[in-house]
This record gives structure tokens, C-alpha cells and sequence, in this order.
């Protein structure tokens, strides 16, 4: 039997676009002052109908210094999004992908929970109006959930591993994990990976008020979002992307590349329990979790801190505080776990990718972002949940944790590199 060594993947560019800032720096120094990206809705008109009238927009978004005026009326939101996190992720890191050696050796894995709804949303509106003649040809490729990756494997001529991933909130986080392992494998020396949302429509807002998803705090949006408060009654919903670079260690050495941390573990589990709630226990994230610092080969007494999914549902936050409590022991009460969820809401399939900024930060930085609004702890939620000021604290190893509807979950691993 041929025994496999795996290759080490680092992480040596970073690159969002978010409610709190434009860029990853403008994002990183929001997340820590603890300024909240929640703000009433203007992307489209509402009355009194409405039960939820604010969200997690990007105000100020202009990618023109990616795409320009013409090639932008091509693409949906979500693309752009994920082309100018891109582009700000392969400057971050220094790579020049567009004239790489060998473009089969990189690639890309971007997540999406839904892909290009706007655009599906104004077809279908189209068609309804003027007829099935006047829809536009650029529907079908703008709204496809591929479309992210496809057009930044172009933007970037990338031609090795080019492909989607959409697992609800869960998407980064697979991306991510695939990429690692297209890495560890030897199947690519780089890869550009990540996730993009961009799903703050008429439909999808009101599906997700109907099934009492969200918060209804109309009068309060920035403070909304309350993880682990006794207070909580739903998440917010917002847009963005985030983007990594991931190269081989090696690989990243030679060239003499900045390295944030290691990408070290990734587990993924499925809740086999419901299509929009999770296992109560929280069994499978606690699974996700123990397989990932496996994979790291992380004993659980080295992780300094958490990234919650924490979204501020009431079930959500029970069952993945429950699951921490049970894998950590007592060691559960000497890490820290924010959520930063708090700050910039829900970003769906992005979210994953939007979080592996404080993550990444945590090591790279020794801060922790805070958990935002947590004002009255729920019962028995007394771990460090960096409550409403960031913390200093010189971290080793992060967990990353994303979940999603249809059970899906998935926990990284990031190591300081010593």
C-alpha cells in the first residue's frame, strides 16, 4: 500500500469586501474597533408589510478597478463581490497568476449559498412583464452559483481546479477544505478560495422573515445581531466575499511569501437531522470539530480561540456552545469564542470566508474581534465570548467553525507558523 505524505498549505493572501469596509484592512479594524455593518434596508423599497426592514448592506461597493462599466452589466452582484476579493487576495500575496509557469498547477473553489438571485429575480420579473423575447442572454451564466469561480479562474488565468461549492452557510468552509486538500494531494500548488453572497433581494429577505429566520428589531438594527444573548431572536442578513490565497508551503518559501498561518485541519460533517434546523445536541458540529483537529493533528488543550458560527438564532447558539463545552472540557473555559456575526450579520455562503479574517488575525495578530451586543448572557453561556471589546491574547491555533442549512458543517484549523 503507497503511504501518501501530505503537503502543508499556508495562507499568504487575504481579500473582502464587507458591510464594514471595502478591503480586508478596512474590515480587520471595524471587527476590532467593534462597529456593527447593520443599517436600515436601501437596496430596495418596503412598507409596512415588511417585518424586516434592515440588513448587513455594502453601501460604497465600486468594482470598477476590477471590471469595467460595459463588462459589469454581465455579471450579478455575487461576482463582482468575488472578483474584487479576489484581486485584492492574489495583490496581498505578491503571485503574478496571470503569467504563472504553469496556470494548470493553480485554481480556484468559491462558495455560494445561492448564487446570483438578483439576477434570477429580475428575469423572472422581466419575463413576466414583456415576455419571454426580451429576456436578456446573460441570465443563465450571470445567475448560475459556478459563476463566481468561473470568472475569477479567467480574471486570474487559472486552469487548474475551477469549480463551485454550494452547501449553504456552510460554502466557504468547504471551499476552503476542498482547495486545502487539492494542495495537500499535489493535484496544485495554489489555489484561490473563498466565498461570495450576495442574496439581500425581495425574495429572499421575505422567505427567510416568513420562516422567522431573522430579527424583527426594526428600531435597532445595529443591534440586532446578539449572539449569545438571552435577547436573541434571529439573524441578520448580509452580503460579501472573502477570498484566501492557499499555496504549499514550499512552494511559498522559495518565492519568499508572507505567510497569515497555516491551514493545518479540516473536518466536515453532515447533522442527517433537518432541513433548517440543527441537531439540538449539536452532535454534528461537535463531530466537525473533533475531526478537524485530527486532521491538524491539534490536541484540543493547544486551541486559544473560536470563531463561532454564531448567528444569534436561539437554537443555533445553544447547540454549538453546548458542542464546544462537550469536545473542550474544561479547557472550553480557558479559550475565547466570538462571533463576529455580531458586527457584519449573516453573509450566507460567504460568511465562512468573511470569518477567516479575525480568525487568521488571531494568530497573526494576537486580537481577538469581539462578540458585539452580548449584553445579558443566556443561561449556562458562560465561556470568553470576547464580550463587546476586543481582546489581547497571543494565539497558536484557531478553529474557524461554519454551518449550514441541510445539516452541513464544517470546522478549520489554523496554526501559527513556527
Amino acid at each position: 500500500m503507497r503511504t501518501v505524505t501530505l503537503r502543508r498549505v499556508v495562507v499568504t493572501g487575504i481579500g473582502a469586501v464587507s458591510n464594514l469596509g471595502t478591503s480586508v484592512s478596512s474590515t480587520w479594524a471595524a471587527m476590532k474597533e467593534g462597529r456593527s455593518g447593520i443599517s436600515p434596508l436601501r437596496t430596495f423599497p418596503q412598507n409596512e408589510d415588511w417585518t424586516v426592514r434592515f440588513a448587513g448592506e455594502i453601501h460604497d461597493f465600486d468594482p470598477s478597478h476590477v471590471v469595467d462599466g460595459r463588462e459589469q452589466k454581465r455579471l450579478d452582484r455575487v461576482a463582482l463581490l468575488a472578483m474584487a476579493a479576489a484581486d485584492e487576495a492574489v495583490r496581498d500575496s505578491g503571485l503574478d497568476l496571470r503569467n504563472a509557469a504553469d496556470p494548470y498547477r493553480n485554481g480556484t473553489i468559491i462558495g455560494s449559498g445561492i448564487g446570483g438571485v438578483l439576477t434570477m429575480e429580475e428575469g423572472h420579473t422581466k419575463l413576466l412583464q414583456t415576455g419571454p423575447r426580451r429576456v436578456s442572454p446573460f441570465v443563465v451564466p450571470r445567475l448560475m452559483v459556478n459563476a463566481a469561480p468561473g470568472n475569477v479562474s479567467i480574471q486570474f488565468n487559472l486552469r487548474g481546479p475551477s469549480t463551485a461549492v454550494a452547501s449553504a452557510c456552510a460554502s466557504s468552509g468547504h471551499a476552503m477544505g476542498i482547495a486545502m486538500q487539492a494542495i495537500q494531494r499535489g493535484d496544485c500548488d495554489v489555489m484561490v478560495a473563498g466565498g461570495a453572497e450576495a442574496a439581500i433581494t425581495p425574495l429572499t429577505l421575505s422567505a427567510f422573515a416568513s420562516m422567522k429566520a431573522l430579527s424583527t428589531r426594526n428600531d435597532e438594527p445595529m443591534r440586532a445581531s446578539r449572539p449569545f444573548d438571552k435577547g436573541r431572536d434571529g439573524f441578520v442578513l448580509a452580503e460579501g466575499a472573502a477570498i484566501v490565497i492557499l499555496e504549499e508551503l514550499e512552494y511559498a518559501k522559495r518565492r519568499g511569501a508572507r505567510i497569515y498561518a497555516e491551514l493545518a485541519g479540516y473536518g466536515a460533517t453532515g447533522d442527517a437531522f433537518h432541513i433548517a434546523a440543527p441537531d439540538e445536541q449539536g452532535s454534528g458540529a461537535f463531530k466537525a470539530m473533533e475531526v478537524a483537529l485530527k486532521d491538524a493533528g491539534v490536541d484540543r488543550s493547544e486551541v486559544g480561540y473560536i470563531n463561532a458560527h454564531g448567528t444569534s438564532t436561539p437554537l443555533g447558539d445553544k447547540a454549538e456552545v453546548g458542542a464546544v463545552k462537550r469536545l473542550f472540557g474544561e479547557h472550553a473555559y480557558k479559550l475565547a469564542m466570538s462571533s463576529t456575526k455580531s458586527m457584519t450579520g449573516h453573509a450566507l455562503g460567504a460568511a465562512g470566508g468573511i470569518e477567516t479574517i479575525p480568525t487568521i488575525m488571531s494568530i497573526y495578530e494576537g486580537v481577538l474581534a469581539p462578540t458585539i451586543n452580548l449584553e445579558d448572557p443566556d443561561e449556562g453561556f458562560d465561556l470568553n465570548f470576547v464580550a463587546n471589546a476586543a481582546q489581547q491574547r497571543k494565539v497558536d491555533v484557531a478553529l474557524n467553525n461554519t454551518f449550514g442549512f441541510g445539516g452541513h458543517n464544517v470546522s478549520l484549523v489554523f496554526r501559527r507558523m513556527t
